[in-house]
């Protein structure tokens, strides 16, 4: 356990952005389920809309650092091609 009073402030810095990315990751993880969904059921406005959004919760994460900008670019690359390729 940390004695010093900048390191204990540390520990709960880094323990409020673990708990907001986990967060963050857990609701991209929902938003690509559901994208997955709508491509396997073939409804391609559904997908649209879900990619859009996928796109933006991505570049979001990507800006606030949770994701590396690359990722998040790679990811919405890929959907983009499935969507592609499914309709």
């Amino acid at each position: 356990m940390a004695n010093i009073k900048s390191a204990k402030k540390r520990i709960s810095v880094i323990e409020r952005r673990t708990s907001r990315n986990r967060r963050i990751k857990n609701h991209l993880k929902t938003i690509l389920k559901n994208f997955d969904l709508a491509i396997e059921a073939g409804n391609k406005d559904l997908a649209k809309e879900k990619l859009q959004l996928a796109e933006k919760k991505l570049m979001q994460a990507a800006a606030k650092g949770t994701l590396h900008k690359n990722a998040a670019s790679r990811k919405v690359s890929r959907l983009t091609k499935r969507f592609n390729k499914a309709f």
